[in-house]
């Protein structure tokens, strides 16, 4: 007895297939898994008008036949009558979405090359429709030249029409599938689709056309680039040219806190505490929140009107030339807020070594933990003027150690994805979201978040973290009429000593040497522990940023300040960080070897930048 003929449904994810293949099953279905594998199988029964059975099965989305994921995988090998299990199918419905032609026509026309009958189900036409786009189904049969039916499937429109194309696609004579048919390169097959697309196209709306026209120009491989480069240039440059006001009424408040603290409290321990350790320390940190701020603002516009996914896919060229795809774009992107979010969302990369190596690599991304290190030491060492009388040079350093951390971040995954974590890019697909004006109220809500998680840092591991370093550089305390320095005297003092003899080579002084320890805890502790250590050693000197600003000035050389910040640029990240890795890896083994390998390329990179900059005389 001959088997019921198989139909398999294909086609993007989100086209609505599932909804198509329940209005043609009904209830005659069944779930289970391919063998040997996790995913589901769908599968269920249709009757034609002839009444003869045919069985249709629900294939997982894909966007093409060169599989990125298992999903993909079992897809392309029913579709090619190799997977375990499963027959050969008979014939193809290829669900596509009306309303994103263009994308879906991609993989439509990979499925039509194999030469298995095709039927095509013109979904969502209604929702296209509503957007005010019409198309002609008919010059789409025509251009496809295979049958094509506009389908609503939740409203069981077009269903009868599609039965009877798959009844004349089930009596041809079976074919088997000739993969080598099928066009692979990506950009050919974009190519096309869009012509298709623009061919069956009767009219538009003015959106879609604006759409258009401006992906020809922010997608273009030349002025993509040039425009999401310049972007970010402009908004390091608004980090510091916008932050300036806000910064100062934050360090008047914190020194009016301060001042009033040292008047209510008796000069002693307790006060020193307070003032040196709780409000110099926190306060020197909590001074930043408007830089983090501006920088956020700029990441959630960007998110919320579109274009953060159209950088995506200008930086899978580049993210492919270092053996990643567009994919770990986002996580990487994510984790100049914080690499925590950034480890976490690279569980979207199926590809496990190319995923591993987005882990590695997450940690020279520059974070916002850093930006108080940073723009401190800028401010200290880095005149406040222009360049070319319009570009400021505060800012352009900025931007440069951002492009340094980029490029560090480049250079590690090439050399990872040819050694530990070998392998080749998966390349990737995304279908982009319409341009939109962001909402004010969802900007104001996420920078609100934002100012939170950055505040509760500060009361809680940056509070804590400084008190205990306050003890540290307290006790013990140097006798009577001693010269020796408080700081040097304590139990933190003697311990930088010996931290001392290993970075003094790259220029790191006893300063530093206190720092680089409690910044595990929290990158932004660094410039809290210096304030410390100045506020302790100086105890007249009034606290707040200026106060730090004139002590680096007056303690650090140049080539020092150059090399403290190519430190950060490298070095690992907070134990946040070391932990989240380790739980994303099942092991000691990738953090170990992330924190080594990180370590040492900031103790070279700093040490190269201090030894150039003395050889040149800064």
């Amino acid at each position: 007895m001959n088997p019921a003929p198989l139909i398999a449904m294909a086609g993007n994810p989100n086209a609505g297939k599932s909804a198509l293949f329940n209005a043609l099953t009904g209830a005659r279905q069944k779930v289970g898994n391919y063998p040997g594998v996790t995913v589901e199988r769908h599968a269920g029964r249709m009757t034609l008008d002839d009444g003869r059975p045919v069985e249709l099965v629900d294939l997982p989305g894909a966007y093409s036949l060169d599989p990125s994921s298992l999903d993909e995988q079992v897809t392309r090998d029913v579709l090619l009558g190799k997977q375990e299990g499963e027959r050969r199918p008979d014939a193809i419905v290829v669900v596509v979405d009306a309303a994103n032609l263009d994308n879906h026509l991609r993989f439509t026309l990979q499925l039509i090359a194999l030469g298995i009958p095709v039927v095509v189900a013109l979904n969502m036409i209604d929702l296209a429709e509503r957007d005010g786009l019409t198309l002609d189904a008919e010059a789409l049969e025509r251009e496809l030249g295979v049958p094509v039916v506009a389908t609503v499937a939740v409203r069981r429109r077009g269903l009868d029409e599609l039965r009877a194309r798959i009844d004349d696609a089930v009596s041809q004579p079976a074919k088997a599938p000739v993969e080598a048919r099928a066009e692979h390169d990506f950009r050919t097959l974009q190519r096309r689709a869009r012509q298709i697309a623009k061919a069956v196209t009767v009219s538009e709306t003015a959106t879609r056309r604006w759409t258009h026209r401006i992906d020809s120009i922010v997608l273009h491989p030349v002025a993509g680039p040039v425009i999401l480069l310049a972007l970010m240039f402009v908004m390091f440059q608004a980090v510091f040219a916008w932050s300036e006001a806000p910064i100062g009424w934050i360090e008047s408040l914190v020194g009016w806190v301060g001042e009033g603290a040292s008047a209510i409290l008796p000069d002693g321990l307790i006060r020193s505490a307070v003032v040196d350790g709780v409000i110099g320390g926190v306060g020197a940190v909590v001074v930043f929140l408007p830089q983090i701020l501006i920088l956020f603002a700029f990441i959630l516009i960007l998110e919320a009107s579109g274009y953060m996914v159209r950088a995506a896919f200008l930086m899978d060229r580049v993210m492919a030339s270092v053996g990643l795809s567009g994919r770990a774009f986002i996580p990487l992107l994510s984790s100049f807020a914080c690499a925590v979010p950034g480890i976490m969302a690279t569980r979207t990369i199926s590809d496990e070594k190319e995923r591993l190596a987005t882990i590695l690599i997450a940690p020279l991304m520059t974070c916002s933990a850093r930006l108080p290190v940073y723009t401190i030491i800028i401010g200290a060492f880095i005149p406040n003027q222009t360049v070319g009388g319009f570009v400021g040079l505060q800012g352009l350093v900025l931007f440069g150690l951002y492009i340094f951390g980029i490029l560090g971040a480049m250079g590690a995954s090439l050399l990872l994805r040819r050694t530990v974590t070998r392998g080749a890019s998966s390349g990737f697909m995304m279908e982009m979201p319409k341009y939109q004006w962001p909402r004010f109220n969802d900007l104001l809500l996420g920078l609100w978040q934002r100012a939170l998680i950055f505040l509760k840092r500060a009361g809680t591991i940056i509070l804590v973290t400084t008190i205990i370093l306050w003890a540290l550089l307290s006790f013990p305390k140097p006798p009577a009429g001693s010269d020796v320095s408080p700081v040097d005297y304590s139990v933190a003092g003697r311990v930088s000593q010996g931290i001392e003899v290993l970075v003094e080579p790259i220029g790191f002084n006893r300063d530093i040497s206190l720092a680089l320890i409690p910044a595990m805890a929290a990158r932004e502790v660094a410039v809290a522990a210096i304030g410390t250590v100045y506020a302790i050693d100086n105890p007249e000197d009034s606290a707040g940023e200026r106060a730090i600003v004139t002590n680096l000035r007056e303690r650090w050389t140049l080539p020092t300040a150059l090399a403290f910040l190519m430190w950060f640029v490298f070095a690992p990240q907070c134990i946040s960080t070391i932990a989240i890795t380790r739980r994303e890896t099942n092991g000691w083994k990738w953090p170990l070897f992330m924190v080594g390998y990180l370590f040492g390329l900031a103790y070279v990179m700093a040490g190269v930048t201090y030894w150039t900059a003395v050889a040149i005389g800064l």
